[in-house]
């Protein structure tokens, strides 16, 4: 995946089309000179409706398209024709793409699904035409309902990466690395915080043939669940993951409050974090012997299973590839 043509963020101003007025014509024909109303209703709005669509990945495409409209509808006419609707306007987005008010930032649906479609703004209602409103004390209506005006406003367009794995570390713990030793993917690597700033997937080649996903989710920092770092620009990622994998280096002051700290800042973006399969993996683990090995694993978190791995070295990458498929193939 190029990262430069990675976009998973986009804010764009939405505005849907205008209903179309009502007619108020009275039928009028050689033999009927003084016909009833029958002006017909105006044509709806154009609505702006996001739709799934399994062939794209990123929202690159809607990067540089701010501004997107509707068709406005027809107004009715006589012998009670109904307006034509206004054109609609598809918003064609990856699946796990979810739609948020670019105003309140309230969550307004999730694409979960290819050819799903969902209304992000409808298109204001025709009005009716005045054969609607005659009655037996008025007969010949002049009245007709103006068409409702459409609706504007700035949404948000979020991509949640789908993957099989998701690695979740802070800055520096090895995941690009691993990421790029594991698979054909070529992200950024260095020795600086924040390398990674955009997720990038992977393909793991397992035996038989067989492969997942594995994704590296840019670092973590204290903090993050309130927007600190890169905060809510990653986290959402870790949602789409089915196991996620912790990724913690060997020369760590403290690895199990490190543990907790990454623990935290997932149970306090969303709790349903936790109940995801987890793993640790302790890297740049080719700086230790086996006496300090041994040593380590009793100051290491409890309840979760362990690896020590080196990307560097290739030590442990065929026992983590063996543990992550059978983690993802067992039942739960």
């Amino acid at each position: 995946m190029a990262s430069d043509n990675f976009v998973d963020y986009v804010k764009i101003h939405c505005t849907s089309g205008n209903g179309g007025g009502g007619s108020t014509h009275y039928r009028r024909e050689k033999y009927i000179p003084l016909g009833g109303p029958d002006g017909g209703d105006g044509g709806r709005g154009g609505h702006i409706i996001v739709r799934g669509n399994t062939q794209l990945w990123t929202l690159l495409h809607l990067k540089y398209q701010k501004h997107i409209k509707a068709g406005h509808g027809a107004h009715g006419t006589g012998n009670l024709k109904t307006g034509s609707q206004g054109e609609d306007k598809f918003i064609e987005v990856p699946i796990g793409t979810v739609a948020r008010d670019g105003e309140t930032g309230e969550i307004l649906f999730e694409i979960s699904r290819d050819g799903e479609e969902k209304i992000l703004v409808k298109g204001g209602r025709g009005g009716l035409g005045n054969n609607h409103f005659k009655s037996s004390t008025n007969q010949a209506p002049q009245y007709a309902q103006p068409g409702e005006p459409g609706t504007e406003g700035w949404m948000i367009l979020e991509l949640k990466v789908l993957a099989d794995v998701g690695l979740v570390g802070f800055p520096n713990a090895g995941k690009s690395t691993l990421l790029s030793v594991l698979t054909a993917a070529k992200p950024e690597i260095g020795d600086y915080p924040f390398t990674t700033l955009r997720p990038n997937l992977g393909i793991v080649n397992y035996r038989g043939n067989r492969s997942f996903v594995m994704a590296d989710i840019p670092g973590i920092i204290e903090g993050a669940h309130e927007g600190k770092g890169i905060g809510h620009r990653f986290l959402r990622h870790i949602e789409r993951n089915s196991l996620l994998l912790f990724m913690i280096p060997a020369d760590s002051n403290d690895i199990e409050k490190e543990y907790e700290v990454l623990l935290n800042e997932l149970a306090e973006y969303n709790p349903e974090l936790l109940d995801k399969k987890r793993l640790l993996a302790i890297t740049k683990s080719d700086m230790l012997d086996e006496v300090m090995t041994e040593q380590m694993k009793a100051f290491l978190p409890e309840n979760i299973r362990t690896i020590f791995i080196s990307s560097v070295a290739q030590k442990g990458l065929d026992e983590l590839k063996d543990l992550l498929w059978k983690e993802l193939n067992a039942d739960d």
